[in-house]
């Protein structure tokens, strides 16, 4: 399911990830959030191979956008320490929510121009990868459902290159992230489940390659609504979960 929401979309991976390790694998919050960076971060990877090779990520928006995003899940990843893991669960449903509002949007918003716009300010781009990168290390999202917009809305880009450059920018803050978590869960003694990592990622890469492949047969937006209406489910059960 992860793989192929990346596949098919270009986000949601970690949308999901982070309620299976903890409602159907049971593992511990903070663990999961630290896991969920470590597999996204991996899908990733292996998602955007093939948009490098076909030179389908702008690599300027990348150092814009993704060296504050690494800073900033950094930065998240360390205050993870001092916030309480029901803390984080309402915040990542907050994220959810907010996920399946902006999917449930007129995709007209977020279509590319033909042109780059022009005069947007490089700082403006920097702050959102900040603010990003932050959500990122605290609970565990990859972001790409709010980098792929800002890509495009603010850097200009087609939606082709903003997907593929998205790719590049989760697995820089999802790296960043989960080192720091290591730091963290060593202080906390807690410890990682690399074998059911190593497992979730390599059938989310696989997924990821068939929902590539299968996308052009299925119509997007329906997808995005169906899967929006589902993240409105899981938030409003996480919500329910943590109060």
């Amino acid at each position: 399911m992860v793989g192929l929401s990346l596949g098919l979309l270009g986000s949601g991976g970690s949308i999901l990830t982070v309620p299976i390790l903890i409602y159907l694998v049971g593992e511990h919050e903070k663990v999961a959030i630290a896991e969920s960076l470590g597999i996204v971060g991996a899908i990733s990877t292996a998602g955007f191979i093939p948009y490098a090779i076909k030179k389908r990520v702008d690599w300027r928006s990348v150092v814009l956008f993704g060296l504050p995003g690494m800073g900033g899940a950094y930065l998240g990843a360390f205050l993870s320490h001092f916030v309480i893991s029901s803390v984080q669960l309402l915040i990542f449903a907050g994220v959810m929510l907010l996920a399946s509002v902006m999917m449930f949007r007129d995709e007209k918003s977020v279509k590319n121009p033909e042109k780059p716009k022009q005069g947007i300010s490089w700082w403006l781009i920097a702050l959102e990868g900040l603010g990003v990168g932050i959500l990122t290390g605290l609970v565990g999202i990859g972001g790409g459902f709010l980098i792929v917009p800002a890509l495009v809305l603010l850097g200009g880009l087609p939606m082709g290159l903003a997907v593929g450059t998205s790719l590049v920018i989760i697995v820089m803050q999802s790296a960043t992230g989960f080192i720091k978590y290591l730091d963290v869960l060593h202080q906390m003694n807690l410890s990682l489940n690399l074998h059911l990592m190593l497992i979730f990622g390599l059938i989310g890469a696989v997924g990821s390659i068939v929902g590539r492949t299968i996308g052009s047969r299925i119509s997007n937006r329906k997808l995005k609504k169906g899967f929006a209406g589902f993240l409105i489910i899981m938030g409003v059960y996480i919500i329910y979960m943590n109060i």
